[in-house]
């Protein structure tokens, strides 16, 4: 029903099989076992299928004792040093401020004690030079009256 498949070998045919040949030989020296110390016992298990597990126990590593933690920690004494730097930084911030406010009150303070002083000076000048006459020319000047193209003094 199916053709036959000429592809493959038959059994006939002889199979040849090549090993790969080491290049160089290593000089290895030998293995000496050593024996550990003390033989650790073997152990088994009956598993709930019935099968029965057989080995060594293993004796479960011991971990690196921990340092002592302190009591508190540097991440938490490093948020506090900086709240508190912050708020002196505050406070310094707003006696700043209020001295800048305070220096800007005493210059307009300044300028107008100035300009009530000079205008004070000022005033002084003028009426007292209107009072006394030093050695001028005093003119009086009338009411003149012109009627009818005719000046009457």
């Amino acid at each position: 029903m199916f053709p036959e498949n000429t592809t493959h070998r038959t059994t006939e045919q002889a199979v040849t099989i090549h090993q790969p040949t080491p290049l160089a030989t290593i000089p290895t020296a030998p293995v000496i076992p050593i024996q550990p110390g003390a033989v650790p016992a073997v152990t088994s298990i009956v598993l709930p299928d019935g099968r029965v597990i057989t080995g060594y126990a293993i004796a479960p590593s011991q971990p690196q004792p921990i340092a002592a933690k302190p009591v508190v920690s540097r991440a938490a004494v490093n948020i506090a040093l900086g709240g508190i730097g912050f708020a002196a930084v505050c406070g310094g911030l707003a006696l700043l401020t209020t001295f800048i406010a305070a220096l800007a009150a005493l210059v307009q303070q300044l300028i107008i004690l100035a300009a009530v002083i000079f205008g004070g000076w000022t005033a002084v000048q003028v009426f007292t030079a209107a009072g006394q006459s030093k050695g001028g020319t005093t003119v009086n000047i009338r009411k003149a009256v012109i009627k009818r193209n005719h000046f009457h003094g």
